[in-house]
């Protein structure tokens, strides 16, 4: 059956997923594979499938925050996927993460309204360990910088006590934020799905949010590569998985 947001079914599905946030990506990442084919663009929901090093992968954009990204991995999951790895973008919580630094989640804290609304919030929101420990040393194959450990996944940028915040979490050793991970990690812990999320920092702490977004979108040169290293370190994870089967 049809999904009713993302719009595709079950043939259209790999078990392998790729999951970043912009629609615009979703084609960065058409530019790695082998051959790809656009199968549908619905909303902020826009997905292609194509292969890998002759790996069958989709990869599908969530949009911004947790109930679009909830929205589109639901459907997917529905269709078939098993493995899900975001490729996303962050603002750092540490000053030691530099602008295209790779942030690998083991866990996110749910400051989020999406993950309450599915299960209460004692409920933690975990990447799956062996997916994620297989991107690591992936990572480290390739030699990228990467930081390792927890984020937080919140509901807007644009609220009075933003440095506030920021500085809480940092003194508590959060690596950085975003809108989505939450969301992946809850959802799939639920399905039974195996989830991973890797995150490109495109703001350094304690930096103008509004500029360091706009830097990136204006092709700076640290996150743009980030955002190349996030693509490739996600296909090649998902080639080792195919490979150990």
């Amino acid at each position: 059956m049809k999904q009713p947001h993302i719009l595709c079914e079950d043939k259209d599905i790999s078990e392998y997923v790729i999951l970043p946030g912009d629609p615009a990506r979703v084609m960065k990442v058409g530019e790695f594979l082998d051959s790809y084919e656009e199968i549908a663009y619905n909303r902020e929901f826009r997905t292609i499938r194509g292969y890998y090093k002759g790996v069958p992968i989709t990869v599908t954009s969530t949009g911004i925050g947790g109930p679009s990204a909830a929205i589109a991995i639901e459907e997917l999951i529905s269709c078939g996927a098993k493995y899900l790895i975001r490729i996303g973008s962050a603002g750092a919580v540490q000053s030691n993460i530099k602008l295209g630094d790779l942030v690998i989640c083991s866990a996110a804290v749910r400051e989020d309204g999406t993950t309450n609304m599915y299960i209460s919030p004692n409920y933690p929101a975990v990447s799956d360990i062996k997916l994620t420990n297989l991107i690591i040393n992936t990572c480290e194959e390739l030699k990228y910088n990467y930081h390792y450990g927890l984020v937080r996944s919140h509901d807007s940028f644009y609220i009075d006590e933003e440095d506030e915040i920021m500085e809480k979490w940092s003194s508590r050793n959060i690596l950085a934020s975003d809108m989505e991970t939450a969301s992946l990690f809850v959802v799939g812990q639920l399905r039974g799905v195996k989830t991973a999320s890797i995150l490109n920092n495109v703001v350094e702490y304690k930096s103008d949010i509004k500029e360091g977004i706009v830097d990136y979108v204006m092709e700076g040169v640290g996150p743009v590569e980030g955002e190349k290293r996030e693509i490739i370190l996600a296909l090649e994870s998902l080639v080792k998985i195919h490979n150990q089967k």
